[in-house]
């Protein structure tokens, strides 16, 4: 079978296609003919600076992977040959608190990740894809759009008639878009393009502002809510960003904490002084998930791809995800 492995720290343009073996199924496990892989952040600064996470090499990048089951091993009840199926960010995940040693277990990390045209998981780490999406779509669900779910509903809690600031429009800040209009909750969205913002009012955006344009940003916030601020910040910048979203979000209101895109330091006092929740959000469990399918299948929710690759262009795409011009998900096919 065809894959794709990192095999030492010099980067993307090192990435290395290997023909390995196709894995047979033990017990309790599936092997999946892997259609489609999405690309988060995280691969990248996996591929990137991979010598700090203590992984052995060679390792299959890629948390996010989607196909069908073409085998299954003794004592599989979940799923059966021809079901198609998303791997779980967290093998082992299935509900609670993520644990130390369930934090081991991610695809493309502490395990081999889903860029390969085979691999094997067991049958507690796959969910069912909604059937209306194609395996393209369906591999963008696994870290960013449970990511943006449990940052919106179960973390921040959010209702319909709530209002979210989303920072940007990668990945997870769209697919928070689309999930806010299932919700009935009012976005405002930022970009340094105005593209982009177009193309966010287009799914549905109830205010954008271009942070270019206007770097006190927050004030921007503040001004479109009548002084009150947002319910909840879906946070995907870090500490560069962090003060100004603590400025925008209402008093008493959260912050989902995602991304460390930015640098910096942050002053823990405005926190306080507004009694906010801020909350590390990673990823989520299998429950999670299922929640999260059931309302994008009966709500028939689309996830934005901006391009699609061919399994030999990988290290194209991971070059287009660093250079940020992207609105949505990039996937690679398979």
């Amino acid at each position: 079978m065809k894959s794709c492995q990192i095999v030492g720290a010099d980067g993307i343009d090192a990435l290395a296609f290997n023909e390995r073996d196709v894995p047979a199924p033990r017990a309790g496990e599936v092997l999946v003919r892997v259609r489609a892989s999405s690309l988060n952040y995280r691969d990248l600064s996996t591929v990137e600076s991979p010598a700090g996470r203590g992984f052995p090499y060679p390792r299959i990048p890629n948390s996010d992977g989607a196909g069908e089951v073409v085998e299954i091993g003794d004592g599989v009840t979940r799923f059966k040959v021809g079901d198609r199926v998303c791997g779980i960010f967290f093998q082992g995940w299935i509900d609670g608190d993520i644990t130390p040693e369930l934090m081991q277990n991610a695809l493309g990390g502490g395990l081999d990740g889903m860029l390969c045209e085979y691999r094997v998981l067991h049958q507690d780490g796959l969910v069912s894809t909604p059937a209306h999406l194609s395996d393209e779509q369906a591999s963008t669900l696994p870290c960013a759009a449970l990511t943006a779910w449990n940052s919106l509903v179960e973390r921040g809690g959010v209702t319909a008639g709530d209002t979210v600031l989303l920072l940007g429009t990668g990945g997870v800040s769209v697919i928070a878009l689309q999930l806010c209009q299932l919700l009935g909750v009012r976005a405002i969205v930022t970009s340094s393009s105005d593209d982009k913002l177009e193309r966010a009012r287009s799914l549905g955006a109830w205010q954008t502002i271009n942070y270019r344009q206007h770097a006190q940003w927050e004030q921007q916030v503040m001004d479109m809510t009548d002084g009150r601020g947002v319910d909840h910040t879906v946070e995907v910048g870090g500490a560069g960003t962090l003060a100004q979203s603590i400025s925008a979000t209402r008093v008493a209101g959260s912050i989902g904490l995602i991304g460390v895109l930015t640098g910096g330091q942050i002053d823990p006092m405005p926190i306080l002084r507004k009694s906010l929740r801020l909350q590390g959000i990673y990823v989520g469990s299998r429950r999670m998930f299922e929640d999260m399918n059931r309302a994008i299948e009966a709500h028939q929710l689309i996830p934005v791809i901006e391009h699609s690759y061919a399994f030999e262009d990988a290290r194209q795409a991971y070059h287009d995800l660093r250079a940020a011009a992207h609105f949505g998900k990039l996937v690679i096919t398979l």
